[in-house]
């Protein structure tokens, strides 16, 4: 089954067409990387995905039935899809806990209230949610940490959290190891496996190491210049001559 299903999509800045009649289809419960170059179309695509751009022409479908074309970011949101930014998007003033609980109320309420930090301090259900996901995440030690000064590892996985206390059906994820050591994407990549396995949510994964790439993707689909060059598993994207020339200048993925 489908859960996003892309046809037609074409965004142009000025004279830049930075989108050029893509498409593509995610099926429930895999993982689907979208790889390419810098300048590929990449960031703008999800973006299309998540209310923050509008495409000029096209359409994309969430679930069958729903289209987010013109749908706000909190709507979106509201219909089960997730996002995990490029540069973590987190309260840095704010606790590690005091983060997760906001998406809780926020997906639970649907909107907040001028009584919502007081809501917020008082809910014991929010606040049971928010650790219970701290726990699955490896984070509930450090609940009373002020999320500023965390790790780039650690903020990743709080963003994390952040999202899947909203139980999605879909999450996008923006190169979400971007400026990790090595251990800290593996144990990234072990933690996105684990969701799978367990949450069953759909992923959409853009992301530039191939390691990553190849370690969690069922299918892959590569944009050069905005378009949708190939399309297929992990193993024949790597074989693909075109892949290999657009991405890597003729290198071997």
């Amino acid at each position: 089954m489908e859960i996003l299903k892309v046809e037609g999509v074409n965004k142009a800045f000025g004279g830049l067409k930075a989108l050029h009649d893509v498409n593509l289809s995610v099926e429930a419960g895999t993982v689907h990387a979208i790889i390419g170059p810098n300048g590929a179309g990449k960031s703008t695509l999800l973006n299309c995905f998540v209310g923050r751009l509008i495409p000029d022409t096209g359409s994309v479908t969430f679930n069958g039935t729903t289209s987010l074309i013109g749908l706000k970011a909190h709507e979106i949101n509201q219909t089960g899809v997730s996002r995990v930014f490029q540069t973590p998007e987190i309260f840095g003033e704010l606790t590690i806990l005091e983060n997760v609980m906001i998406p809780t109320m926020a997906r639970r309420d649907g909107e907040f209230s001028l009584q919502f930090w007081r809501r917020l301090d008082a809910d014991a259900e929010v606040r049971d949610k928010a650790l219970h996901m701290l726990e699955d995440l490896g984070l509930a030690s450090k609940k009373d940490i002020i999320a500023g000064s965390l790790s780039r590892g650690d903020k990743r996985r709080l963003e994390l959290a952040m999202c899947l206390v909203q139980d999605p059906k879909l999450l996008l994820l923006d190169e979400p190891t971007a400026g990790m050591s090595r251990a800290d994407t593996n144990n990234t990549i072990d933690l996105l496996q684990r969701i799978g396995e367990e949450r069953g949510i759909t992923k959409v994964v853009i992301e530039h190491d191939m390691h990553v790439v190849f370690s969690l993707a069922d299918k892959i689909s590569v944009l050069a210049q905005g378009t949708v060059i190939a399309e297929g598993t992990p193993q024949a994207i790597k074989g693909d001559p075109r892949v290999q020339e657009a991405y890597l200048g003729g290198a071997h993925l």
